[in-house]
């Protein structure tokens, strides 16, 4: 057998080892609900996916099938536990499932459940596009996102303690408003990008973590 020159050997060794420090966080937002679909407030309501949304969740299974992780997370509302299901049934090797509600939906407080145009009907556009997009005024009796960010970078914090001790991938079933700080925090983005994310059903985003 040919042996490997000392510079092929050095080469190899390097990208194992880069193979082996970087670790992967797989992050997507649920399915479309029967609320995302008919333009209410739903915080922590629970609302179940729409058959397009079950039909998103699989394209992101599907998306995911080649990839490998070890612990999945998510939250306590069915919306992110339905659409997790479709993703894990693809992957066995995946053998522990927490649940975090640090990274929960937006608490919408007083308004959840309300259609969209109710509220604009009964307190005008302006203050209906200050609490559904400003960053630091909460609606009434729910959370701004500059409250969600807090809850959810303490959320990164500690998922970044356990993937570097236990040296694993991991995959995430989110929401569309505790994605942004996540977003912000691993692409590096202001207040105002963040806030002008939209963050689809059907697609999932990929950060590395060095460990």
């Amino acid at each position: 057998m040919k042996k490997l020159s000392g510079e092929y050997k050095g080469v190899r060794a390097r990208n194992e080892r880069e193979c082996i420090m970087k670790l992967h966080i797989y992050i997507f937002r649920h399915g479309e609900t029967y609320y995302n679909r008919s333009r209410r407030f739903t915080g922590w309501v629970n609302s179940r996916l729409t058959p397009k949304g079950i039909r998103q969740s699989n394209v992101i299974a599907e998306n995911l099938r080649t990839k490998k992780f070890h612990i999945a997370f998510k939250t306590s509302l069915s919306r992110s536990s339905d659409s997790l299901k479709m993703v894990l049934k693809h992957h066995p090797e995946c053998q522990k499932v927490t649940v975090d509600d640090r990274m929960i939906e937006r608490s919408y407080g007083d308004l959840e459940r309300k259609f969209h145009k109710t509220v604009i009907i009964k307190y005008g556009k302006r203050r209906f596009d200050i609490w559904h997009r400003s960053y630091d005024v909460p609606p009434p009796k729910g959370e701004s996102i500059e409250m969600v960010e807090k809850r959810v970078l303490a959320f990164i914090k500690d998922l970044i303690i356990l993937m570097k001790k236990e040296r694993v991938n991991v995959v995430i079933s989110a929401h569309g408003n505790s994605m942004r700080p996540f977003r912000r925090y691993f692409e590096n983005l202001t207040i105002e990008q963040m806030m002008e994310l939209e963050n689809p059903y059907d697609k999932y985003f990929d950060y590395i973590v060095e460990s």
